[in-house]
């Protein structure tokens, strides 16, 4: 298909699989792929019904979707889902690493299995994802992980959540180094605050700190990360790897005394 937006670059005749399509982010991410030209693999983990609703509006709009379902926790598992995406058009040429898990528990109260359960859903997953694409892709590629602005500033009840991120953003430092010579760049996007539904109700102080601070006075969209996905896998970024790039709105300017 060709893009339908014409303000993002043209993508077409490449193939992306992102993970946790079903999700608010990923399936923003998902769709200015679609609307950059390219056909989507949208990986789903229990949200079937979600990613099969998505796979259908950017049919709808002209695009090409498939929806694959598997559990990123197990290896074969990931190893299989890729495979199966580079196997749909006979090509995967960008994979977006967006699967994960932020959940809030005080530092004390945190247990080796919740640490653990973090990170086999936010690192060890990447881990596998990243190895199976690097060798679906002999002419080079781009691989992107989605990290967060907690990977360099923690925040409370996130002990685990924010070293998840800081080790994802140097693990894709590592994989730039070693995967460059084949032609496959790896590099992070570091959300801040994305809106969703009902955010504002359920989190209105939180939101107006972020409107405070942000020096853009606005929460992020799913269209702002897809966006900066859409831009690191095209040949505008052919020179860039190894780089995390932080999409929060100016935040992280923001003074901190």
């Amino acid at each position: 298909m060709t893009r339908t937006d014409p303000g993002l670059p043209d993508l077409s005749g490449t193939v992306a699989l992102v993970t946790g399509a079903s999700g608010g982010i990923g399936a923003g991410i998902a769709a200015r792929f679609a609307a950059a030209g390219a056909a989507v693999v949208l990986h789903h983990g229990r949200n079937r019904a979600a990613a099969e609703a998505l796979a259908e509006g950017i049919r709808g709009a002209g695009g090409e979707a498939t929806v694959l379902g598997a559990e990123l926790t197990d290896e074969a598992a990931c190893r299989d889902l890729v495979e199966r995406a580079a196997a749909w058009r006979g090509r995967l040429d960008t994979l977006v690493n967006n699967a994960g898990v932020q959940p809030v528990l005080p530092l004390d109260r945190m247990t080796a299995d919740a640490w653990r359960q973090v990170m086999d859903a936010n690192l060890v997953s990447v881990l596998s994802c990243t190895q199976a694409a690097a060798r679906v892709m002999p002419d080079g590629g781009s691989i992107i992980q989605i990290a967060s602005i907690e990977g360099t500033q923690p925040a409370f009840g996130h002990a685990h959540y924010s070293a998840s991120k800081a080790g994802l953003i140097m693990f894709a430092r590592s994989a730039a180094l070693e995967y460059g010579p084949r032609g496959i760049r790896v590099n992070t996007v570091s959300p801040g605050l994305i809106d969703r539904p009902r955010l504002e109700q359920d989190w209105p102080e939180g939101v107006a700190r972020w409107h405070a601070a942000a020096p853009l006075r606005r929460l992020g969209t799913a269209q702002d990360v897809g966006d900066a996905c859409v831009f690191l896998a095209s040949p505008m970024a052919a020179w860039i790897t190894g780089q995390d790039l932080a999409v929060d709105g100016g935040v992280g300017a923001h003074p901190t005394w």
